[in-house]
């Protein structure tokens, strides 16, 4: 179980409170996508994702973005448990959807540009060191059904 300080629970919670789900989802899947283009594959049912643009104005791009921060929102409802929190996503990310983990850190990864880019110098080292352990929990559990 991991063991989060008062401080890590108020600055991931801090900022959780100043997210705009709809614009940092978006923006985060969508540079996923386009950083990453092998992760395309698991959207082929999204319409086109044939370049930057494309993938920029897809309504449903934006809109599993804003449901990915969503799905986060568990997790800080649930920071002494993720890993259970998360069971059921995990299988089905796993069996159903066939989707690599490495993925889930990829994600990870281009969330915390996002949020770091939005937030600015408010993006501290101590904020970033909070987040990232959280995001790392979070990744863990989603890849749990893998091991």
């Amino acid at each position: 179980m991991v063991q989060w300080t008062d401080e890590e629970r108020s600055i991931i919670t801090g900022i959780f409170s100043n997210l705009d789900y709809e614009e940092i989802g978006r923006k985060t899947l969508c540079r996923c996508l386009i950083v990453y283009p092998w992760t395309q594959r698991y959207f082929g049912g999204f319409g086109n994702l044939y370049n930057a643009e494309t993938i920029l104005s897809n309504p449903l791009i934006a809109a599993h973005g804003t449901k990915i921060l969503h799905g986060l929102d568990r997790a800080l409802k649930n920071m002494d448990d993720i890993k259970n929190t998360y069971a059921e996503l995990s299988q089905l990310h796993s069996e159903k959807l066939h989707v690599d983990p490495d993925n889930f850190r990829l994600l990870a990864d281009c969330l915390t540009v996002v949020i770091a880019a939005k937030m600015g110098n408010a993006f501290t080292v101590d904020a970033q060191v909070a987040w990232q352990k959280f995001l790392a929990v979070v990744v863990s559990a989603l890849g749990r059904q893998y091991h």
